[in-house]
């Protein structure tokens, strides 16, 4: 029994659940480094529009970009609940990233996460953006790649 146990833990994935608008979405919590209140973004000129400035967190200069943005969605409305998430990316460097809410972890099994299958359509650049749909009691949970969100920052830059 106890090897079953030891099984399913390692079949698991803990996720950030994060409110953008009414939609939920889920960030793999590996790449979380910290989580801070909404504060003072510094602007940079000639900067992509989803990429909102920069902050001083504890005498790190962080870039800062908006999901929501970057999704295409409505622009950011801040509120007392908006949060910048830091993330780790695979280059060690730390970006942030904007989201209206920080709801709760939830931890779940490969078998509750359905690949995104992509079909040629307009909507594939947001299927980009998507690893997964996680299903967690009676709500869908979007994953977000969030390799891909934060990517394509400077490919884009130089055009």
């Amino acid at each position: 029994m106890e090897t079953n146990a030891i099984q399913t833990v390692e079949d698991t994935k803990q996720y950030i659940v994060v409110k953008l608008g009414n939609e939920q979405y889920g960030i793999d919590i590996g790449y979380i480094d910290n989580i801070v209140r909404m504060q003072m973004i510094t602007r940079v000129p000639k900067a992509q529009p989803y990429f909102k400035g920069v902050i001083n967190l504890r005498g790190e200069i962080i870039p800062v970009m908006s999901i929501r943005v970057k999704l295409n969605l409505e622009e950011d409305q801040f509120t007392y609940a908006t949060r910048i998430i830091i993330i780790k990316t695979n280059q060690q460097a730390l970006i942030g990233i904007i989201v209206d809410e920080v709801k709760e972890v939830v931890t779940l099994s490969e078998v509750d996460v359905e690949k995104v299958a992509y079909d040629g359509n307009a909507k594939d650049e947001m299927a980009n953006y998507l690893s997964g749909v996680g299903k967690m009691e009676n709500e869908l949970l979007s994953i977000l790649n969030i390799n891909t969100v934060i990517a394509e920052k400077t490919e884009k830059e130089n055009g």
